[in-house]
């Protein structure tokens, strides 16, 4: 015996508004399955924060690491203010943070010393 096959003739577009869903839903799969797609309205980055662009990298890295020395130091003094639970995740990310401060202080010391 064959189970009988649905015969609804519904489109997926009567409402107005299920094109803009269907737009969207389609805009969503590009992005996570196409990346390199190109878009009608491509995004551009804001302009608010810009760092010069004549920055040298040395000094790109110095700046980081001690925002990261800052960062590390203010969670770890948050962190002694906190219950257990809280605190050992706010160490937790001092550390990682810390970890990042070590990475950047080596490549700054990979760097050629200017002549």
């Amino acid at each position: 015996m064959l189970k009988p096959t649905p015969t609804d003739t519904t489109s997926p577009y009567e409402s107005p508004h299920s094109r803009k869903l269907h737009d969207a839903a389609e805009r969503a799969l590009d992005h996570y399955l196409c990346p390199g797609a190109t878009h009608d309205d491509p995004r551009l980055p804001s302009l608010m924060f810009v760092i010069a662009p004549n920055i040298k990298t040395e000094d790109l890295l110095a700046h980081a690491c001690e925002s990261m020395a800052s960062a590390s130091v203010m969670l770890s003094d948050f962190a002694a203010a906190l219950d257990t639970p809280y605190r050992h995740t706010l160490l937790g990310i001092q550390q990682v943070v810390m970890l990042g401060e070590l990475a950047v202080n080596r490549a700054l010391d990979n760097l050629e010393a200017p002549a």
